[in-house]
């Protein structure tokens, strides 16, 4: 049963139900039989099981910018004609010479083999870091944007390939960071981090702030919590957003200091150095963002005045802190 847009002629309901078992739309109101004949627009052929339904389709892949020809490939093959005859030797050895040119003039231009390797990058970073097709298709589609540019000239396709994937997880607020995407990638941090810059510069593209709660269920996974340990989490970067105390701030930073809080509220026992590493920063500004999420919580405006060392930050400070110089 699927909704269709049109009104009913007796009560003027849109509510109206297309049953293309029986090929008739009802009004979902009155009950009123609108269309007794409706045109079956699927194909001409049945399939009762899954395997049949695959097997059955004689159309190619959808258009995808993934491809570096968009899936609209010309395919040689086969050997018999429309008529179910075999083909001769003649036709046969013609055949692959036109396959064999068709493939030659493919690769003769200079886009299609940017392309070619560009996309064959791609698939491989997005099956390392589990990218979902939507992204992928929008990174393919920032890649064509830059080479219509004639942005990656002189440039490395890795690179701009790494820049363009990163781009498209940000615009999409899938959580991948970009030291994530440099380890799986063949190039440098900095080349990539330029490649980046550029391509927002040169694109005018408006990358969306991050969420700190989007980084809350990676982070957990990494250190096993509990998963009431990770509501709460989330409860504590909320109320420090009412509060107006997330403004301005590493957003990974921040959804550390949270899980940290939450693990001393719920007595699961996580040091600062664990929490750190899972969430990719350093334990200088996890301790920075403890006290900001303190303050924040207590109530306190003022940004400056250095707050009291509580006993979650200075449990641990005290083992690094320096020893004080003896007096004169």
């Amino acid at each position: 049963m699927e909704n269709s847009n049109n009104r009913c002629p007796r009560c003027g309901s849109t509510e109206i139900v297309t049953d293309p078992d029986l090929g008739e739309e009802i009004c979902g109101r009155c009950g009123l039989v609108i269309s007794e004949v409706l045109v079956d627009r699927g194909p001409e052929w049945r399939a009762f099981t899954a395997s049949e339904r695959d097997e059955r389709p004689r159309t190619g892949l959808a258009e995808s910018y993934t491809l570096y020809d968009k899936g609209l490939t010309t395919s040689f093959g086969g050997v018999r004609d429309a008529h179910g005859r075999r083909l001769d030797l003649q036709t046969l050895e013609r055949m692959s010479q036109l396959k064999r040119h068709d493939t030659r003039s493919k690769m003769d231009e200079s886009w299609t083999r940017n392309l070619s390797i560009a996309m064959s990058e791609l698939d491989r970073l997005s099956a390392i870091l589990h990218i979902p097709q939507s992204v992928k298709e929008h990174a393919a589609l920032i890649y064509r944007r830059a080479l219509q540019k004639d942005l990656i000239r002189g440039r490395s396709i890795d690179a701009f390939v790494a820049a363009s994937l990163y781009a498209a997880c940000r615009l999409n607020q899938v959580p991948r960071t970009l030291r994530r995407i440099v380890q799986a990638s063949t190039r440098d941090h900095s080349e990539i981090a330029r490649s980046y810059r550029l391509l927002i510069r040169e694109l005018n593209l408006k990358m969306p702030i991050d969420d700190p709660i989007k980084f809350v269920p990676n982070i957990a996974s990494k250190l096993n919590l509990k998963p009431e340990t990770e509501i709460r989490a989330v409860e504590i970067l909320r109320e420090a957003r009412k509060k107006q105390g997330l403004a301005g701030k590493d957003p990974r930073g921040l959804a550390a200091a949270a899980l940290y809080l939450a693990c001393v509220e719920m007595k699961e026992k996580r040091v600062q150095k664990e929490v750190a590493a899972a969430a990719g920063t350093t334990e200088v500004t996890l301790r920075n963002r403890l006290r900001g999420l303190e303050m924040v919580l207590r109530g306190s405006t003022s940004g400056r005045e250095e707050p009291p060392v509580s006993p979650i930050i200075g449990e641990e400070e005290s083992r690094i802190s320096l020893p004080s110089q003896p007096a004169p």
